[in-house]
């Protein structure tokens, strides 16, 4: 057989499919990062990066973010936009948003505006509070401050005050009832805002997020609404206050084809108004810029069947047939596009702590005389086995296997009587799932069996805090080891997190012919540590992770793959206490320090310790309120 290398590693785990070309494996088996697309000269180990964390003192997991794949993203998206605007002869012009819910988070949100400054790619609030932090983050005046979601008085004033002091802050009307009120609060203000509206479009979406457009679509204007919104500001005197139509189609869009459907039908709301006597230049397409997390290049709500310049061309060309045929100016487009810039700049990096096997121990080389029949048959049935066999032998495998069950419900057979007869079915059942591998068709029983007989993993992180999507919607995320990648891995294998929830593992991943049921790692060595990477992580994630057993954020670390192709620290944010944890759910940890160490102290008073055992008692105790709340070796 052909020596297993890392070309084969990166076939088994999609690696050129799902990488965008910032990912690569080096001929020493170890993952590499890149800082953009195929640069390959500047080519960084993650394996290195992560011991360079554990000797500053962070522990696994570790939230890692390259700060140079986030400055590449952005760069390639409006890089894009405007190489097809040149190309096709657009008149207008391309201005990014991004949503800040897409990660909240104060690092990601200054990177976004300090890299995408020389773009004037600007901001998209969704709430008050997005709204505050985004106007004290940028500093762009000629970026864009869209403001959508539910808008209060205290919304709309802020939002007024921004276009007082020279932001280009587009109140987006998306209820009926926000339009008089943003009217009244301007005039009282005396600030001219500067509007949108937000139209429900007939287009739809399929996937996840399908409910964003449609007549049923929780937020906009459908178009009797649009043409009230309109007659208001005309007899306001105030239809020029009226710049933008936006919709939002939905996010994680994996079909081109609906993305054009639902341009064109947003060029004719935008045609309409302007006809109409509104000032529309801006035309806002949102989200929905899909990530191909599993690289099948399809319209599998994994994954996207465009690329980014077929995304880009399409929308322009599909403005400029919609507008040039009723004479209307080309406007500067807009895209609140999101989870493609930040999915790929952040890794989960988390350590593999114990395993649990299913694989048989060798089977004794008698069977006890006073075995019951039952038992008997099943070591014939496996004598017996042949690949011509296959389905029958595991047939009778099973019924024999619930007859032993059976028998020991009842008492007819003792405990090392019923270990025996599981340790034959485990032996029958790895032997069928090995020759099945050698036949051309398979059933589907015997086809699972690989997952049946795939070992458990346990893994230092929170599903339910760092991959919360993988858990709740079925996300699937590239995962894979990020070193011995020249070796082959000769284990498959879910993984279990470290929660106490059976709900707290992943058995789905990333596969070319659509999801596997486990994923090939390799066996664990007594000494080594060995660390598993989930890749594209950086939308979402962060701000949807829940306190599921109280295990908090991660540590966080970002770097920076400098010009002669070394690395180096720029930020680092310490993880959760077990005291910062408790306090979010309304424990005040001085007061659980209190009581704790008077309990011990009861118990030194009733001689169940000694005084000097309360101090080291109490002083774990202690040390516990400080400690990290996942595993620290």
């Amino acid at each position: 057989m052909e020596r297993w290398n890392t070309t084969k590693s990166a076939e088994l785990y999609g690696v050129p499919e799902w990488s965008g070309g910032y990912f690569t494996i080096a001929d020493s088996g170890e993952m590499m990062v890149l800082p953009a697309a195929g640069e390959t000269g500047r080519a960084v180990s993650i394996s290195q990066i992560a011991k360079g964390v554990k000797e500053r003192g962070l522990d696994m997991p570790v939230l890692l973010r390259v700060e140079n794949i986030l400055d590449a993203q952005i760069a390639t998206l409006n890089e894009t936009f405007r190489q097809a605007m040149d190309e096709l002869g657009y008149q207008g012009s391309f201005l990014g948003a991004y949503p800040i819910k897409v990660n909240q988070q104060q690092q990601v949100v200054e990177q976004i505006t300090h890299f995408g400054s020389r773009y004037h790619h600007g901001l998209e609030a969704g709430s008050k509070a997005e709204l505050i932090a985004a106007m004290g983050t940028m500093r762009d005046r000629k970026s864009v401050l869209i403001c959508n979601g539910y808008k209060d008085e205290e919304f709309i004033d802020l939002g007024l005050y921004a276009t007082k002091i020279g932001f280009t802050c587009i109140l987006v009307v998306e209820m009926p009832d926000e339009l008089p009120l943003i009217l009244e609060r301007s005039k009282e203000l005396g600030a001219k805002p500067i509007l949108g509206i937000r139209i429900k479009l007939a287009s739809q979406a399929s996937g996840h997020w399908a409910e964003s457009g449609g007549d049923r679509s929780i937020f906009g204007l459908n178009t009797n609404q649009v043409i009230k919104a309109v007659d208001l500001l005309a007899q306001e005197g105030m239809l020029d206050c009226l710049q933008m139509v936006h919709y939002h189609l939905g996010s994680q869009i994996s079909n081109i084809r609906e993305i054009r459907s639902a341009v064109h039908e947003a060029c004719q709301v935008y045609a309409g108004l302007a006809k109409e006597g509104a000032a529309v230049a801006y035309l806002d397409l949102g989200g929905g810029l899909a990530v191909d997390y599993d690289g099948s290049q399809s319209n599998f709500m994994s994954s996207r069947n465009y690329s980014i310049n077929e995304y880009c061309t399409d929308i322009i060309e599909a403005v400029m047939t919609s507008l040039d045929e009723v004479g209307i100016q080309h406007p500067t487009i807009i895209t609140e596009s999101g989870r493609a810039l930040v999915a790929y700049y952040s890794i989960l990096l988390f350590n593999v702590l114990d395993v649990t096997r299913y694989r048989p121990d060798p089977l004794p080389e008698h069977l006890p005389d006073d075995c019951p029949a039952q038992i008997n048959y099943m070591m014939e049935t496996l004598e017996k086995l042949t690949i011509r066999n296959l389905q029958e032998s595991f047939n009778d495998i099973l019924f024999y296997r619930d007859e032993a069950r059976h028998l020991f419900h009842h008492g007819k057979i003792d405990l090392r009587q019923r270990a025996l007869a599981e340790q034959i079915f485990w032996t029958t059942i790895t032997r069928i799932s090995e020759l099945s591998k050698e036949l051309k068709h398979v059933t589907p029983e015997l086809a699972d069996l690989e997952r049946v007989l795939s070992d458990i993993y346990y893994c230092n992180f929170s599903v339910f805090q760092s991959l919360p999507d993988a858990w709740a919607i079925g996300q699937l995320f590239p995962i894979m080891p990020i070193h011995r990648l020249n070796e082959e891995p000769t284990v498959n294998a879910v993984l279990a997190d470290i929660t106490c929830d059976c709900d707290g593992k992943i058995d789905q991943f990333i596969d070319r012919r659509g999801v596997r049921r486990f994923l090939p790692l390799h066996e664990l060595k007594n000494s080594d540590e060995y660390l598993l990477g989930a890749f594209l992580v950086g939308a979402y994630q962060e701000t949807l992770g829940d306190l599921h057993n109280l295990l908090g954020d991660t540590n966080v670390v970002t770097v920076r793959i400098l010009d002669n192709g070394e690395f180096e620290f720029v930020n680092e944010l310490e993880g959760d206490t077990v005291a910062d944890v408790l306090s979010y759910v309304e424990y005040d940890p001085k007061r659980l320090f209190n009581s704790f160490r008077k309990t011990a102290e009861r118990a030194v008073r009733a001689e169940r310790i000694t005084a000097q055992e309360r101090k080291q008692i109490v002083q774990a105790y202690e040390a516990g309120l400080r400690g990290y709340t996942y595993f620290e070796r």
